[in-house]
């Protein structure tokens, strides 16, 4: 069952990777990113969409460096287990109803 569980993970992985790559290939016309000043950036739109993940993920990593540095530090302790609460939040209903 393991090894089908890979085969079938691969396939979606491949399956994954030719649906983009048919993306990058029908998209190679060129577009314009109109930027501050007037300037303008003419490139194929797939260098443009690679070149926009790419800045999304350097923003995701720098956000998160902080949080990584101090628990790495130990300045702040990673939080812990959230206590069960005593008694149940949800009153009891009455007898007989």
């Amino acid at each position: 069952m393991n090894r089908l569980a890979r085969l079938l993970t691969w396939i979606l992985k491949a399956a994954v990777f030719f649906a983009l790559f048919a993306f990058a290939l029908n998209n190679q016309q060129g577009a314009t990113v109109h930027l501050l000043f007037g300037h303008q950036w003419r490139a194929p739109m797939t260098l443009i969409v690679l070149v926009a993940f790419g800045i999304g993920l350097i923003v995701g990593v720098l956000g998160m460096l902080p949080g990584w540095w101090s628990r790495r530090h130990g300045r702040t302790p990673m939080p812990g287990p959230v206590p069960a609460p005593s008694e149940p939040s949800v009153p009891e209903p009455p007898h007989g109803v």
